[in-house]
């Protein structure tokens, strides 16, 4: 018994010694995060994006963090690093229309308007379907449901009416069906992601090459705030793809990743 309380003990001062940390780094970050709105509301931006920057670099993440920063950046015409943000909100909230509609507004002052290719429908309406759910979003449903149908199939083995356990069985196969769906969703979305590597021009232009190198012929220009697809690296070079289609190579440093 002495040696259950001692071993009780241990693992609460673990967890504690753990979490404090945790709540303690959090609530600095979240701190740091309102002092840079501050700077925002005051209009002072180069100020917030400093600040916004510092909780980045500190390792957090949100989709309304790396709004916020788009926002800040975009306030100092810095157009490239506006964009940059945005789409690294959006992957956190690939559902919210303000993000997407932030998107569109700032692509409108990029110099490069590239047509996309033509795609077949149902590609485009299933990506747009599972990108229209936040990642988080989908976790909290997605946990809700898995319990929910625990709770409702604890119900069924002791209820005693039949109608009660009628209900709860099917409302249980139900409730785990949805979760289920949300995983496979919540799954979707992230392979998405990780199959669509993708980043933003930040040199003012840049001359794509046919392969990874000087000495290659020049296919075609791009400009800062231009979103490319990446395809591969080669010492130093990155295989891109733009929307309509073609491709060609750029040195990484002309970039940087979503």
């Amino acid at each position: 018994m002495i040696l259950k309380m001692k071993y009780s003990k241990l693992l609460f001062a673990l967890a504690v010694a753990v979490i404090l940390p945790f709540i303690s780094w959090a609530d600095s970050q979240q701190a740091t995060f309102e002092k840079g709105n501050g700077y925002y509301a005051k209009g002072d931006y180069k100020a917030a994006v400093a600040t916004y920057k510092q909780v980045i670099d500190g390792g957090y993440q949100s989709a309304a963090l790396y709004y916020n920063m788009g926002n800040a950046a975009y306030r100092t015409d810095d157009i490239a690093s506006a964009l940059l943000y945005y789409e690294k909100a959006h992957k956190l909230a690939p559902g919210d229309e303000d993000i997407n509609t932030n998107i569109r507004f700032v692509n409108l002052k990029t110099v490069d308007k590239i047509d996309e290719s033509p795609e077949f429908f149902v590609t485009k309406w299933w990506r747009g379907f599972i990108l229209s759910f936040s990642a988080t979003g989908l976790g909290i449903t997605s946990i809700i449901f898995i319990l929910l149908s625990s709770g409702l199939l604890t119900l069924y083995f002791f209820a005693q009416s039949v109608v009660i356990k009628k209900a709860s069985f099917y409302g249980a196969a139900t409730a785990l069906l949805l979760g289920i769906l949300t995983i496979v969703i919540a799954a979707s979305q992230a392979d998405y992601f990780e199959g669509h590597q993708q980043a933003i021009i930040f040199s003012s232009f840049v001359n794509v090459k046919g392969g990874p190198g000087d000495k290659n012929n020049t296919l075609f220009v791009l400009h800062d705030g231009t979103k490319v697809n990446v395809l591969g690296i080669n010492n130093g070079w990155v295989r891109i793809r733009i929307a309509n289609g073609n491709e060609g190579w750029i040195r990484r440093s002309d970039a940087k990743n979503i």
